[in-house]
């Protein structure tokens, strides 16, 4: 029997639509590329759990990575707020709620600063692609009360710590009051994903623009990626004459925020933020609350 018979399985959330088959909308004052700047704020586990290492096959305790990660929340995020605050780029912020307990300053600092705040899960070093259910809901429950306890709102947007979701993912956010998710990377604009009681807006967020997967798992140089940035940027310019577009950057504490790679990332991001006035310089929350009033 042709293999054509034997359909693959299908996540169901969205069906098929190419880009340039769509019906227009535009961002605010008719712009065609929103970016934002999108800040990986995570905590992380001693000696236990999942990690994000800098070299990879020590024994614990691994002293060496942990010590690194710690850097990104002493040290790496308060450089980058400084150079966010120098450029006047909106920043919108992924944290894990786990940082409330240990790194209030730094978060006050955010705050002060106006950042946007999403969820980022409780900590980097679980994930919840294995959670029952319940279990799922009540993680989702406990992250968004301790955001909304020190924020004095309840956050909009969630990534999934390691982009890792179950199965009802989708389902149990939107059913706990979110507006988008920021978990799938399959589109350039965002798209609705379907839920079993209505729907939630996927706003898109880099794989590739991503410090973490450039520089650690692909061993690309500060330099690099700063370029990189500066292309993506520049072709997304153009390609956004024809269908509104959106362009995350997302970076993580302990590696963008070393001081070898911010020398770099300041030329990238200065030269985004010298063209404003073509752009609509935003962040993740603003770009789906505008979508989900404008999007087909």
């Amino acid at each position: 029997m042709p293999l054509a018979n034997f359909p693959l399985r299908h996540h169901g959330r969205y069906a098929d639509s190419p880009i340039d088959r769509r019906p227009f909308f535009a961002w605010p004052q008719g712009r065609g590329l929103a970016v934002y700047v999108a800040l990986n704020l995570e905590q992380y586990a001693f000696g236990e759990g999942l990690v994000e290492d800098l070299v990879p096959g020590i024994p614990g305790p691994d002293v060496l990575n942990n010590s690194w990660r710690e850097y990104g929340n002493r040290v790496g995020a308060w450089r980058l707020l400084a150079l966010f605050r120098s450029l006047e780029l909106p920043v919108s912020l992924l944290v894990n709620s786990a940082l409330y307990a240990g790194c209030g300053p730094l978060l006050d600092a955010f705050r002060a600063y106006g950042a946007d705040v999403a969820a980022h899960g409780r900590s980097n070093s679980e994930h919840q692609a294995d959670l029952a259910e319940n279990d799922e809901r009540a993680l989702i429950a406990e992250v968004t009360a301790t955001i909304a306890e020190h924020e004095c709102r309840r956050p909009a947007g969630w990534l999934s710590p390691w982009i890792a979701e179950t199965a009802l993912t989708p389902d149990l956010l939107q059913e706990a009051g979110y507006g988008y998710v920021l978990d799938w990377c399959m589109d350039d604009q965002p798209v609705w994903l379907a839920t079993r009681q209505g729907r939630i807006l996927s706003v898109p967020y880099p794989q590739e623009l991503n410090d973490s997967a450039a520089i650690i798992g692909r061993h690309m140089g500060a330099r690099d990626f700063a370029d990189m940035v500066i292309d993506q940027f520049e072709e997304m310019t153009l390609q956004s004459r024809e269908q509104p577009l959106v362009m995350g950057i997302s970076l993580h504490a302990m590696i963008a925020g070393q001081p070898h790679r911010i020398r770099h990332l300041r030329r990238a991001l200065a030269h985004i933020a010298g063209q404003r006035d073509s752009c609509w310089l935003t962040t993740a929350g603003a770009i789906a609350g505008h979508a989900a009033q404008h999007l087909p």
